[in-house]
């Protein structure tokens, strides 16, 4: 019987507290390749248009590699840093369902203290290193920091909350692109 090994507990030796000083640092592993050109032309939530874009990898890290298997999925999510937003509000407008100031992290308002943004579309085709998306609502040249598959066992909640939002109103998807 082998020894029983001491217990790790690695957070003790991480602290991050009052607010200290911590940095982040991320490369992107990838382009969005998209149809809309300004922010106010893209939709406001993925998968309200049928619009197609891409989304070419990085070479030389075997993306090529880390993409087998993904193409058995239908959906992804994309984790992606929002390149031309400037500063954040820590109260927004929603455009839909209030007319009211809303807290920020009580909605997906893009303007962030980390302009990261998280996107569910779905997988049309990969080729090499470049993933063929649909419903996208993303700006071209949108930097990709992640890809997940999306998992409905994992990724829809049933009977979970609609928040501040009241369900009854119809919703409608809006884009000023064609």
């Amino acid at each position: 019987m082998k020894p029983k090994k001491d217990t790790k507990n690695y957070t003790d030796t991480f602290q991050h507290k009052d607010n200290s000083p911590l940095s982040i640092e991320m490369q992107p592993i990838g382009i969005v390749y998209s149809p809309f050109k300004e922010r106010f032309t893209a939709p406001r939530q993925p998968g309200s248009t049928p619009t197609k874009g891409r989304i070419e990898l990085n070479g030389g890290l075997n993306f090529e590699q880390a993409l087998a298997d993904l193409d058995r999925f239908t959906h992804i999510w994309v984790i992606y840093w929002m390149h031309l937003n400037q500063g954040w509000n820590p109260t927004v407008m929603p455009p839909r369902g209030s007319d009211i100031r809303r807290g920020l992290f009580s909605t997906r308002a893009p303007h962030r203290p980390n302009s990261m943004g998280l996107s569910v579309v779905t997988l049309t085709s990969i080729k090499k290193r470049t993933l063929f998306i649909e419903g996208l609502d993303m700006l071209d040249g949108t930097p990709v920091l992640d890809i997940k598959p999306y998992l409905p066992y994992a990724d829809s909640i049933k009977n979970a909350s609609h928040g501040w939002l009241d369900p009854n109103l119809p919703f409608t998807f809006s884009s000023t692109s064609k």
